[in-house]
């Protein structure tokens, strides 16, 4: 790979991160180009060329996927859920969640509750693995041993 090349992919991560930190917030293409030091246009083809989408698809997708864990996880309404991902409407925020997910913000908020993980699930994935992993300090049962 070129050193023009290794530069540009930098300075693309550099602006793919900037948005990853404010979705929320107004952006535009401009704004995030200008993190990457490039013009609008040629940002735009080389980011959806680099990461397969235009950068105001991976914004909006971001925020879907924000307002995702939120209908999910919390009792906010969708229109506090809409402006708190950064859509300043109530039904573009449906659209685009519509065509990114497949179904309206209240479908999957019916369908998804909150992700509930058991206790003893927990306590089994927190416990030290290895051979000398017992907590009690006893010591490790050797293999073919009938301790």
């Amino acid at each position: 790979m070129s050193r023009e090349v290794e530069e540009l992919n930098r300075r693309l991560l550099r602006a793919r991160d900037a948005i990853d930190r404010a979705y929320a917030e107004p952006l535009d293409v401009p704004a995030i180009a200008a993190v990457a030091h490039l013009s609008a246009a040629h940002f735009s083809r080389c980011f959806r060329t680099t990461f397969g989408e235009t950068p105001h698809r991976y914004l909006q997708r971001r925020r879907i996927e924000r307002s995702m864990f939120l209908l999910r996880e919390t009792g906010r309404s969708v229109t506090e859920i809409c402006t708190e991902v950064g859509f300043n409407s109530l039904g573009t925020f449906s659209r685009t969640f519509r065509e990114i997910v497949g179904e309206t913000p209240s479908d999957y908020r019916r369908g998804n509750g909150p992700v509930v993980v058991p206790g003893c699930v927990q306590m089994a994935n927190s416990r030290p693995r290895g051979p000398r992993s017992s907590s009690f300090g006893e010591a490790p049962v050797e293999a073919g041993s009938l301790a």
